[in-house]
């Protein structure tokens, strides 16, 4: 059970219509008589393998962390990589551990991995100081996945890299338009424009003394992030360009918004 106060955000003034309403409480009951932790679709994308005896425990969890490397690591998993969190899994084996309990001490170890905590780019050997060179295509596609979805390469793109195909230029553009048609994308939106724009900074302004504070509640705050949000998307989704962002002359809106810009005629959400 778990219990949240009123929200302060913005003082839940609500404007001339009054305190806008909050969640006082949230109560989490269950689950019942569990036993285990289930099947869920999380557990199946780790346990890709079972094994069915105690010889074929070894080369199943070598199996389920050489997967589970290859995509925390965002590269194919070395021997000398791979070994590693198989030492940590037999030792999450010892004392009676079983499978599962063998296979979490490893997924624990690669999670503190400098290799999954750290996008690391090495010097190619003998590059001359102040030499600009092209990064890898490994490399290529963590700064890729990472700029538009703010997260790891998916199996398609990794599998492009590993095969030196991403550096094509064709190629490159093909990755490209396919990652930004995916919903993974709107993290570019929300987290660059996020940042870059100070829209973080919006969720929690407050302007006491302001004439205009009594006009400024939080349906309004929410649809200006959203405005935003949607527009600097739209720059990106249409392929338009970049200087639309400081000369277009257009944007969206829902009624609140409207409302406050004066625009007349725009109706519900």
């Amino acid at each position: 059970r778990e219990r949240f106060q009123n929200p302060r955000t913005s003082g839940n003034s609500g404007g001339p219509g009054g305190a806008l309403p909050f969640v006082g409480s949230v109560t989490i009951a269950g689950p019942y008589d569990a036993r285990g932790p289930g099947d869920t679709p999380s557990r199946q994308r780790i346990f890709v393998c079972r094994p069915t005896g105690p010889s074929d425990a070894p080369v199943c969890a070598r199996t389920i962390l050489s997967a589970l490397a290859r995509r925390a690591y965002r590269h194919p998993v070395s021997a000398v990589e791979l070994d590693v969190l198989v030492e940590f899994y037999e030792m999450g084996r010892l004392d009676g551990g079983s499978f599962e309990d063998g296979i979490e001490l490893a997924l624990r170890r690669l999670l503190v991995s400098p290799e999954f905590l750290v996008r690391i780019e090495a010097d190619p050997a003998g590059v001359a100081p102040d030499t600009p060179y092209a990064v890898t295509d490994l490399e290529l596609a963590s700064r890729l996945s990472f700029f538009l979805w703010s997260s790891i390469p998916d199996a398609e793109l990794l599998e492009v890299a590993v095969r030196g195909e991403l550096s094509d230029p064709a190629v490159l553009e093909r990755q490209v338009r396919r990652m930004v048609n995916d919903p993974r994308s709107a993290a570019l939106t929300e987290n660059f424009a996020g940042q870059w724009l100070q829209l973080r900074n919006l969720a929690t302004l407050v302007r006491p003394g302001d004439p205009y504070s009594l006009a400024f509640d939080e349906m309004l705050r929410q649809g200006m992030i959203r405005e935003t949000e949607l527009f600097v998307d739209s720059i990106v989704r249409n392929d338009r360009n970049v200087l639309e962002l400081l000369t277009a002359d257009y944007t969206f809106l829902n009624a609140r918004v409207a409302g406050h810009y004066d625009i007349p005629n725009v109706q519900g959400s």
